[in-house]
């Protein structure tokens, strides 16, 4: 129950940053989160609401980082392992990590559903929100590696030498592979 009440005032104070950014003229461009230990970069024109972690109803014969779906706000969404996808598309496997996340307990967990705009109903499921992140929290870009899916942005170094990778949901939602998840 903590943690949902954890979660509800760090999606508050995301809020009202927001909102603050917007109206004093920031530049706020990233919604950042952590998966598994990788920091991401999610668009924020493109990332959707971010709600608690809620239970899953498995659709069979589908591929194994496609959890299956979950009501969202009253309307059916569905619910993918993102550190699972990553792997299965970069060709480390996706099974162990399927496997390890259907058996957890998703409490801590938060589920970052797409912009209803890129006409996906979509949720990613991610570890930890780590806030908002705009140009001026970066010293670097590195394009992105050559080969690498279309969704796949640039990584951007913080002052700590982190490497964030930026994720282009846009470009996810017409991924052939994304949208397959048939197995």
């Amino acid at each position: 129950m903590a943690n949902r009440q954890a979660l509800r005032e760090l999606q508050t104070r995301l809020a009202t940053r927001l909102q603050a950014a917007r109206s004093s003229g920031a530049s706020v461009a990233w919604l950042a989160v952590e998966v598994q230990g990788a920091p991401y970069l999610f668009p924020l024109n493109q990332a959707g609401e971010i709600f608690a972690w809620t239970p899953v109803q498995p659709v069979p014969y589908t591929v194994d980082w496609y959890l299956g779906v979950a009501n969202l706000r009253g309307g059916l969404s569905g619910v993918v392992d993102w550190a699972a996808f990553v792997a299965a598309a970069t060709g480390a496997g996706s099974r162990a990590a399927s496997a390890r996340r259907a058996d957890a307990t998703q409490g801590e967990s938060s589920l970052l559903a797409l912009n209803p705009a890129l006409g996906v109903q979509c949720a990613l499921v991610v570890d930890r929100l780590s806030g908002l992140r705009g140009g001026e929290a970066f010293t670097s870009v590195r394009p992105p590696p050559d080969g690498a899916p279309a969704w796949r942005g640039h990584d951007y170094l913080d002052a700590q030498n982190v490497a964030w990778q930026e994720i282009d949901l846009q470009a996810l939602a017409q991924d052939p592979t994304f949208l397959s998840i048939s197995s």
